[in-house]
């Protein structure tokens, strides 16, 4: 959540930082604002709502010429989301402009103390204290990079600080603690971003930052320290996609762009993963053989998409491996006293590799000596960072905030993990390995089978715009891809959608059916008889009561026929592979029905892309 930007360059400042606040809608907001350091002051301007109120503002009221500013899109969290409470935010003399992503957890005591000191404060957020606080360090003749160390030491909580001088007008600082930053490494200009796609259009070189850092850019350079200002080293790094992976590409929405690249997107995350001998590689893996086999239990943490992923890894690391996986909330993980030692592997799922209660929850694990690896799609993001191993997703870029790609491609890393386990620990024979591989390889020539009978699925979608509310059925690893699919219908389309493990529905979901509910069926491929047969059990009941049942199942089963009043077929896969081609249809039935409701699909309410506060 909340985009941030930052530059210095011969470029017009405020051009530059819009279209970065641009590439940043994705991440959720509800205002926009940009300061500008110009002729010994700061120019600010700042709007409630998208992105296009701010550049009405802008074409109404033209700020001066200036090749320094920082921008900024909030999501609420302290104080309504209205234009005084929007960011960029001033000191007491409006010398400082501030913005910040994150929660400042003493703002309280800070707030009393700034006021007792005869202190306005304009606004309801923990934001305007840090300006204040910077701005009275600047006053007493320090420069603002060493204002920004000296506030940082006393500020608890989750924060990025991005801020300028008026009197300083080449220069631009920032700080990150439990919150993303990343530098872009530009020539004769310099860049900030919550993330590399802010500056994408205009480097693809990039220094990630460790935490607890200050860095400060200009036009000749970058410097990073710790909050006392002990010099640090950032990791230089070259983004791998350029600016065309951020647009539509044709399609109205980013989200539908992004199902339609799943195909490219799961092939680029198996490649690589075999030695010339055939055996399965992670290069990012730092844990050793030894330390593999020593491993008795995992824990996955995740929170929403992600947490389904991990409940299908459940099935494929016990399967393949006959290890015991429990799958946890992130949320939840700290506060139940996990039992945990160095035996135990945690499994940390984040898209973003920024997610608040993820990275708490491993620092805890860690606490307790447990190893951890990291599932995730960011390069140099602090979850990963804070890993003993990585299995990045190599999904790219996924603008739209539901995510598509990114859940594919995370079942992919956790069967790559779960299959690297079983030839470490020898729990599943070289043949039976390649087997599987061979399948997983397959599988992007399914997906774009899948995504050739679109037109079926909107189809469908459409027929049921009036729809007040939709329930989702599986069994084993379609259990999971159940819950996916309700996840999506909410998020975007904004009904009462629940996914229920078909063997559940006796115990009470059996209660909300009535006549003409539409209930998506997950049916298990027919090499799993029982579960095939109990799955149809359980569509009969339904049926019965009313319900229309549209059945996703595989080419060829016709014992599904009669239980169907709509049929999207899928392509034969094991019932453990299932999951990659049975949530795409899912994906698109959500995306269309959305659309046909008028709602805007790559920005759904009251959500944001990356979840970085608890």
């Amino acid at each position: 959540m909340c985009g941030i930007v930052g530059y210095v360059g011969p470029q017009q400042a405020q051009d530059v930082v819009v279209e970065g606040l641009r590439r940043l809608e994705y991440r959720g907001y509800d205002s926009a604002g940009v300061a500008l350091v110009s002729g010994g002051a700061i120019a600010d301007a700042k709007k409630a709502g998208k992105l296009a109120n701010l550049e009405k503002e802008l074409a109404d009221r033209p700020l001066p010429a200036s090749g320094t500013g920082i921008g900024h899109t909030r999501w609420a969290t302290h104080g309504a989301p209205n234009d005084v409470n929007a960011h960029p935010h001033l000191g007491h003399d409006r010398r400082v402009g501030l913005v910040h992503n994150g929660i400042i957890e003493n703002f309280a005591d800070l707030r009393a103390r700034l006021e007792a000191d005869g202190h306005v404060l304009l606004s309801e957020t923990d934001t305007e204290i840090v300006a204040h606080l910077v701005e009275l360090q600047v006053a007493s003749g320090v420069d603002l990079t060493t204002a920004m160390q000296r506030v940082c030491q006393v500020l608890e909580g989750a924060f990025t600080l991005v801020a300028v001088d008026a009197e300083d007008p080449d220069r631009v600082v920032a700080a990150r603690r439990n919150s993303p930053l990343v530098v872009g490494l530009g020539e004769g200009e310099n860049f900030l971003g919550s993330d590399v796609a802010a500056f994408i259009e205009h480097t693809r070189d990039a220094l990630e930052l460790g935490q607890d850092t200050v860095v400060t850019i200009t036009r000749d350079g970058v410097e990073v320290t710790d909050f006392h200002g002990a010099p640090v080293e950032g990791t230089r790094y070259h983004v791998d996609w350029d600016l065309s992976a951020a647009e539509k590409d044709g399609h109205d929405w980013f989200m539908r762009k992004e199902i339609f690249e799943q195909p490219r997107a799961v092939a680029d995350s198996l490649l690589g993963r075999r030695s010339q001998a055939g055996l399965l590689q992670l290069d990012e893996m730092r844990l050793s053989d030894d330390e593999i086999r020593d491993i008795d239990k995992v824990i996955i943490i995740a929170a929403g998409t992600s947490f389904y992923a991990g409940m299908v890894a459940k099935y494929a690391i016990e399967h393949w491996t006959r290890i015991p996986v429990e799958v946890e909330l992130s949320s939840e993980f700290r506060y139940r006293d996990p039992i945990l030692d160095h035996s135990t592997l945690v499994v940390a799922i984040s898209q973003s590799g920024e997610t608040a209660d993820t990275l708490q929850a491993i620092r805890h694990a860690r606490t307790q000596r447990s190893r951890v690896l990291a599932i995730c799609n960011t390069n140099g993001s602090t979850i990963p960072r804070e890993s003993d191993a990585v299995i990045y997703t190599h999904a790219g870029p996924e603008i739209g905030v539901a995510s598509t790609k990114g859940f594919l491609t995370q079942l992919v890393a956790c069967y790559l993990l779960a299959l690297y386990v079983a030839q470490v620990k020898g729990t599943r024979y070289g043949d039976e390995i390649d087997e599987v591989m061979r399948q997983l390889e397959a599988i992007p020539g399914h997906i774009e089978t899948v995504l050739a009978g679109a037109e079926q699925v909107y189809d469908l979608a459409r027929e049921h715009v009036g729809t007040r509310s939709v329930l989702f059925l599986g069994r084993h690893a379609g259990y999971p891809v159940a819950l996916e699919g309700a996840l999506k219908l909410k998020e975007i389309a904004y009904l009462h959608a629940e996914g229920f493990a078909a063997g559940e529905l006796k115990h009470g979901p059996i209660a909300l059916v009535e006549e003409g509910l539409p209930i998506l069926c997950v049916v298990p491929p027919r090499g799993r008889d029982q579960l095939h047969e109990k799955m149809i059990s359980g569509i009969q009941e339904v049926r019965a009561r009313g319900a229309r049942t549209i059945c996703l199942a595989e080419e060829g089963d016709t014992r599904i026929e009669p239980y169907a009043d709509a049929l999207v077929r899928l392509p034969r896969v094991p019932v453990l592979l299932q999951p990659l081609v049975a949530t795409v249809p899912l994906q698109l039935f959500a995306c269309e029905l959305a659309t046909a409701l008028g709602h805007d699909v790559d920005q759904p309410r009251n959500l944001a892309k990356s979840v970085t506060v608890e």
